[in-house]
């Protein structure tokens, strides 16, 4: 999208707008460009996407937009969003269209995920279940490390049994120093949930194409490696 949607949606120099700081890097430089602000919030822990109450604690007189951005196929809260920028009076602004969720490959990669989320031991998998609005761009789990090697050993186990696995978001927005000057004008809001998606998050390979057999690899791979499944705290 760029700064086009924005500069419509009226945001100019010196007002603020609401990003999320995990997977909001590319919405913060384009506010950047336009001169005006990014206002960093969290993420909601499931979805991953731009968290209203976070959102709705980030707005202050000078924001001039919200910017869900939808994740790794999930969708962002747009109906929770939508109220809060009605109540506020701010536009929100949808940073680029959900992937179809009815294309036949999104039907396949979700039935995929649904194969890996009841197989996958030992880590946090998102859940398919019957929600249509997830098209599973990427299947992301998370590696909490308790007894065992942290994520990022984890990653380099897998890869080296063969699974092309990444990292998705390295560093959240708020910590890359091209933005430490907005945080030190004004101190974000809490972001634990981008702090803790950024430390334990990997991206496992899911595309179409696959084959049960690609899926069983990764599944016994990952299982291989142990661990106990800790509970994400409430």
């Amino acid at each position: 999208m760029g700064t086009t949607q924005l500069t419509a949606a009226g945001v100019g120099a010196g007002d603020e707008v609401v990003v999320p700081s995990f997977g909001g890097a590319d919405v913060a430089q384009a506010v950047r460009e336009l001169g005006a602000r990014p206002v960093f919030a969290d993420i909601d822990a499931d979805s991953y996407c731009l968290d209203p109450e976070s959102a709705a604690r980030a707005v202050t007189s000078r924001t001039a937009a919200i910017v869900p951005v939808h994740l790794f196929g999930h969708a962002a809260a747009m109906k929770e969003l939508r109220e809060l920028g009605a109540e506020q009076g701010v536009p929100v602004v949808e940073w680029e269209p959900l992937p179809r969720t009815d294309a036949i490959d999104a039907v396949r990669r979700r039935q995929y995920a649904t194969y890996l989320e009841r197989r996958l031991r030992g880590v946090v998998v998102p859940t398919a279940g019957d929600r249509a609005e997830h098209a599973f761009t990427a299947y992301v789990v998370r590696v909490l490390g308790n007894g065992r090697p942290d994520r990022d050993a984890f990653r380099r186990a897998l890869r080296m049994r063969g699974i092309e696995c990444d990292v998705p978001v390295r560093v959240p927005a708020h910590r890359l120093p091209e933005y430490a000057q907005y945080t030190k004008i004004a101190p974000t809001v809490p972001l634990p949930e981008a702090e803790r998606a950024a430390e334990e998050c990997l991206s496992l390979p899911l595309s179409a194409a696959m084959t049960k057999k690609d899926l069983h690899r990764i599944v016994s791979a990952c299982n291989g490696l142990g661990g106990l499944l800790q509970e994400r705290a409430s």
